[in-house]
């Protein structure tokens, strides 16, 4: 499929009367000069202020403006909202978009988008609107998109662009410059040449620029690369992007269950793949659903209100314990105050550990090999912070309070918390992991449930067992 030509920044042409971009992105004036144009029905107004932008500034354009008038603002761009842009935009707002399209007017688009692009907008389809695209596209970008659709979500084939360079190793790399420069349906980039065997399956690689330095007469099988690092098709976009990391890899290749070469993935997919993995892990620590603030109100509600109400079940825990020593509380109603020190400063702890053990995990390192080194690594480091701590706290209770007794209850307590709330951290994490379950979703619940437990119940089960409160 071919790719339409980027236009140029819009430092290089003509600017309009207010400044476009600042730190890389729209301006406000610049914003608020289209949206006038648009309020204005000044269509070719607007064109001509978005006709210089780059298509990922477009996007930004679109994304920008208010909901209400983004339908408006894609009548007056016409075909400056190409395939381009619609593979820069935010899928939300891209999703919105594509629903006002009529099926054919999809197909025209798809049909200047990589497959991975193109599969990317008709994956998030109706079931009919997607029959309808499909049956719009010729034979073979039909067959392309269908086949891509019949992989996993989230998976390299889904990833994939199924344009490569193949040639057998009998070609000598003349006939390669010569078989390359007569293609029009080369990929738009690329930077190897795979080498394949009668059955289409990946023997070996080359580099372009070897290729570029290489005479024309010496045999491609004297100068490809045999080792070479290949992609599953079902194999996750997370493992996908850490192959990439781990290996340095610019392109790899794409193969079936038959070892066959379907595809390839390129670094600028891998990139995207890793920030939005990378956001994925960090919102779901916080339990913040997708945290885009494209999504509809409705669907954050959602995510967000399970978790809250998991995390009310879990304060319940430890509402239980503070009434359970109610009798010790009213006897030194200074333990109140103290209570939500002890259970912040383990919770803090716990995070620090869980936020390392999650990341680990995710990046692979965090392994069945290592796990208990890990475990002592941890609790190690919570002995350190934890004895820290509790001095801290615990002289300052002692001085200021004059209460040398409840200075070392308070630091006792505060030192036990912290180590477990360290092995908690990395425990949690481990443990739903190994149950299959993604640990950067639901380790916080029950590590906040953990630490202010454990912080109540120590502070105020040592208050009475040492009998500083009644005496």
């Amino acid at each position: 499929m071919a790719e339409a030509e980027n236009r140029i920044p819009p430092e290089t042409e003509l600017p309009p009367a207010v400044e476009v971009l600042e730190d890389d992105r729209l301006t406000g004036d610049f914003v608020d000069e289209v949206r006038d144009a648009l309020a204005a029905g000044d269509a070719a107004r607007v064109r001509e202020l978005v006709d210089p932008l780059h298509p990922a500034d477009i996007a930004d354009l679109v994304e920008q403006v208010p909901e209400g008038e983004r339908q408006a603002l894609a009548v007056a761009l016409g075909d400056l909202l190409d395939a381009d842009v619609l593979a820069e935009m935010n899928d939300w707002v891209r999703d919105d978009l594509i629903d006002e399209l009529e099926p054919q007017q999809v197909a025209d688009v798809v049909q200047q988008m990589e497959t991975d692009d193109a599969v990317a907008i008709i994956e998030e389809l109706d079931a009919e609107d997607q029959r309808e695209v499909l049956r719009s596209l010729p034979a073979d970008d039909r067959a392309a998109i269908e086949e891509a659709l019949s992989y996993p979500e989230e998976s390299a084939g889904r990833l994939m662009q199924r344009d490569v360079v193949a040639v057998p190793e009998h070609w000598t790399i003349g006939k390669v410059i010569d078989f390359v420069r007569a293609q029009d349906e080369l990929p738009t980039d690329f930077w190897e040449v795979f080498v394949v065997d009668p059955l289409h399956r990946p023997v070996g690689t080359m580099r372009l620029s070897h290729v570029l330095r290489t005479k024309r007469d010496v045999p491609v099988a004297d100068i490809m690369q045999r080792e070479q690092t290949l992609i599953p098709v079902e194999m996750d976009q997370e493992d996908v992007a850490l192959r990439f990391q781990k290996y340095a890899l610019i392109s790899a290749a794409v193969v079936d269950p038959a070892g066959r070469l379907v595809g390839m993935i390129t670094v600028d997919d891998v990139v995207h793949i890793i920030q939005e993995e990378a956001g994925e892990d960090i919102l779901a620590l916080s339990n913040a659903g997708e945290g885009d603030i494209n999504e509809p109100v409705r669907d954050t509600y959602w995510q967000r209100v399970r978790w809250l109400a998991a995390n009310l079940l879990t304060a319940l825990v430890g509402a239980s314990i503070i009434g359970a020593f109610g009798g010790t509380i009213e006897h030194m109603v200074v333990l109140a105050s103290l209570m939500p020190i002890v259970a912040g400063v383990g919770g803090n702890a716990g995070t620090q550990t869980m936020a390392v053990a999650v990341r680990a995990i995710a990046t692979n390192q965090l392994t069945e090999s290592n796990t208990r080194r890990t475990i002592w690594r941890e609790i190690r480091v919570a002995l350190m912070n934890g004895a820290t701590i509790a001095a801290l706290l615990g002289v300052g209770v002692a001085v200021i309070l004059g209460d040398p007794d409840l200075g070392g209850v308070v630091a006792a307590a505060m030192m036990a918390n912290i180590v477990i709330a360290g092995l908690a951290g990395v425990l949690v994490p481990v443990t739903l992991d190994r149950m299959g379950i993604d640990p950067a979703v639901a380790s916080s619940v029950f590590l906040t449930m953990t630490t202010d437990s454990m912080g109540f119940f120590l502070l105020l089960g040592l208050a009475t067992a040492t009998g500083i409160a009644t005496g």
